[in-house]
């Protein structure tokens, strides 16, 4: 089967290993992504640029397109493919709204009665933002509707003082059209532990992926600035050290529900859904959805999959999904990412890989925000690379994820304490705090 990746990251770069040896591998990509294009027939240009994809699509004669990033499915790349009789694994512009437009997923949650909502509000204007932060007696996050690349939220308590710095920072969104729109969602500040399922979707059966937990938070201790994601891990019984499983149970729940909610609203959901949650202490609680794998949490799951991925993606767009199987290991993921990100100022510098070293240490390498020039790797001013490994437990993952960092040289950064015992026992003793 020739399946065609549209994407450039370290999420593509995994989904592409997993379905190595099994599918004819093309990719689009605008950087020159070096672990996927030596297992792959690529072309370096914009997926966002739907004609070219699809072009380049039929010329290769593909029989199915992955789409890894969110942007192309918001402009409706999966409408475009389909159209072209192409079968997609992704969501079409209707149902990817789910990620795209953060109000109409909390409309749906209102209006199929979906739990696991929280108190938000979507204002258009500056007046209604100051009147309702007035009177609203809690901390509130702050969100703007379209998409930012997860780098566009900012909680009172942890970036904004108080609700006063919210409404300018609300102000601010409206005003630059943060997103694409000049609308602001704010919602009630949970308090718990975040975690994440992902979880493949036909648009009437989902099969559920281990949990896992990123950290978001640039530098370690969970301090500094939102990013993309510095790092994740997940536990070898699926669930997370601060989690069990009626807490995973009521997650796979909430995302079924969701399931059935978008099908009678916008058609089947075929693709990844990813719920982000927040586990309070009545439960888990919906952060945001993803119409994609996550950035890194693909890469804490997909090493894993004992289930042939061609047979899942096939599974997905016949409608006739079944469960996927993933070994019984823990893993931890680490982003190496140039000095200073996010906001670095060592772009285009050369960094050196020494995969076999990694490999020997049974680690794994998945390449993000960087270019290949003349078989040197050039970082850009975003991610640079996920370096991965899998134990018996969460403590023996990191320690080899850790060791494996050092063959990784550059002007780069990685947060050493992703998935250390000190780290989860923060989380641990938080989760006892909040449940009582």
């Amino acid at each position: 089967m020739k399946i065609l990746v549209v994407g450039t990251g370290a999420r593509e770069h995994a989904i592409c290993e997993a379905l190595k040896g099994e599918a004819e591998l093309y990719s689009i990509m605008s950087n020159q992504n070096p672990g996927i294009a030596r297992i792959s027939d690529f072309k370096v240009a914009s997926e966002g640029d739907l004609e070219t994809v699809k072009k380049f699509a039929l010329e290769k004669k593909v029989d199915m397109a992955f789409i890894g990033p969110e942007s192309p499915l918001e402009k409706g790349i999966v409408d475009v493919l389909e159209e072209a009789g192409i079968s997609c694994v992704g969501p079409n512009k209707s149902a990817a709204r789910i990620e795209t437009d953060k109000s109409f997923m909390r409309n749906l949650f209102e209006k199929y009665d979906i739990n696991g909502s929280l108190v938000y509000r979507v204002f258009d204007n500056y007046q209604d933002i100051n009147d309702f932060l007035d009177e609203f007696d809690k901390d509130v996050v702050i969100k703007p509707v379209g998409l930012t690349g997860g780098k566009g939220v900012k909680i009172v308590g942890d970036h904004l003082e108080d609700n006063n710095e919210a409404k300018e920072y609300a102000r601010h969104i409206m005003e630059t059209k943060m997103g694409g729109h000049p609308r602001v969602v704010i919602e009630e500040k949970l308090v718990g532990e975040e975690f994440t399922v992902q979880a493949f979707s036909d648009g009437e059966h989902l099969a559920p992926m281990p949990a896992a937990q990123d950290h978001p938070h640039a530098f370690e201790g969970d301090e500094g600035p939102i990013t993309g994601g510095m790092g994740s891990y997940s536990d070898k019984n699926g669930l997370l050290p601060f989690m069990n499983q009626k807490d995973y149970d009521d997650a796979v729940k909430i995302m079924q529900d969701t399931i059935n909610a978008i099908n009678k609203e916008a058609g089947p959901y075929k693709g990844v859904l990813y719920g982000q949650f927040m586990l309070c202490g009545e439960g888990p609680r919906l952060v945001e959805y993803n119409a994609r794998f996550g950035d890194p949490e693909a890469m804490n799951v997909l090493p894993l999959l004992k289930t042939s991925m061609v047979d899942i993606c096939q599974g997905i767009v016949d409608g006739n999904l079944k469960k996927a199987d993933f070994e019984n290991k823990a893993t931890v993921c680490k982003y190496i990412v140039p000095d200073g990100y996010p906001e670095t100022k060592f772009a285009n510098q050369p960094i050196q890989v020494d995969e076999k070293s990694i490999a020997d240490l049974g680690g794994k390498v998945y390449y993000a925000a960087v270019n290949q020039k003349d078989d040197v790797v050039y970082t850009s001013s975003s991610r640079a690379l996920g370096v991965v490994a899998a134990g018996n437990t969460i403590d023996e993952a990191e320690k080899i994820c850790e060791e494996a960092t050092q063959f990784v040289k550059g002007d780069l950064y990685h947060r050493r304490d992703v998935g250390t015992e000190k780290l989860l026992q923060k989380r641990i003793d938080h989760m006892k705090t909040i449940r009582g």
